[in-house]
């Protein structure tokens, strides 16, 4: 199977190390990669801003960028959304443009709901181990794409060697929301505040966060408040309890 992956911008620019981990599954899981050149933004800031033109044009570009691609892997469930929910929106008045925007938006897929849900990975085998105390926090995004908190946490408690610690709140928005935490401070700041205290009262060392933005803001939050935390890509996690089991050995995390 050919998969063709969509790196966001912050993931691109801030944690590369995601996609790598990404690719380093699929490949083990006997998968193809590619990375079709040319690709850029969603257009999700222009989206977020009423730049809806800027957007669109945007959009465009990534129709053609992916046009030739067999299936679309992303390791962000608020990219995913763009691509799923707003550029069939985008072309709604073209139909021509509207019948690509559906077609990608149909083979476009979160990492996690690719090996959890579209291809199903039986991770048995490869004894997942990965010795860590750990909470998750369910970014928003992931609602409007069909992931459930139970998709992240059923895989998390399959890992060997992993605590898992459920975060009070687990849904709430953590207040970054793209351009809400630039437009909106004082009350983006309260949320992560807020959101901070739960996840001490975890007393967890690994905040499990699978969108960009969310661990960078939560992040922010935590050494502001003198919580010194590791927020780590569920591919992360994967990446490394794949490595441990087969190894048969503990690695640190």
């Amino acid at each position: 199977m050919r998969v063709s992956l969509f790196v966001p911008c912050l993931t691109d620019l801030f944690y590369p190390r995601v996609a790598e981990c990404v690719v380093r599954i699929l490949r083990r899981l006997g998968m193809e990669i590619d990375y079709p050149a040319g690709q850029t933004c969603c257009g999700q800031p222009a989206l977020n801003s009423g730049f809806t033109d800027e957007a669109r044009t945007i959009a465009a570009r990534m129709i053609r960028v992916f046009a030739e691609t067999e299936t679309v892997v992303t390791p962000s469930g608020s990219c995913c959304s763009i691509v799923r929910e707003h550029f069939p929106r985008l072309f709604e008045h073209d139909p021509a443009m509207h019948q690509q925007a559906v077609a990608l938006a149909n083979r476009t897929f979160d990492f996690l709901e690719f090996v959890e849900k579209r291809q199903p990975v039986d991770w048995t085998p490869w004894n997942l181990t990965f010795p860590a105390v750990a909470t998750y926090h369910y970014s928003c995004h992931n609602r409007e794409i069909g992931i459930t908190p139970d998709d992240t946490v059923r895989l998390l408690r399959r890992i060997k060697g992993l605590e898992y610690r459920e975060l009070e709140k687990m849904e709430q928005c953590c207040g970054f929301g793209g351009t809400f935490a630039v437009k909106q401070p004082e009350i983006s700041g309260a949320m992560v505040r807020d959101k901070v205290a739960c996840i001490k009262a975890t007393g967890a060392d690994v905040l499990v966060c699978n969108d960009a933005g969310c661990s960078m803001n939560i992040i922010g939050g935590c050494r502001r408040a003198g919580l010194d935390i590791k927020a780590l890509h569920i591919a992360e996690i994967l990446d490394k309890a794949m490595s441990n089991g087969r190894d048969g050995a503990e690695v640190k995390s």
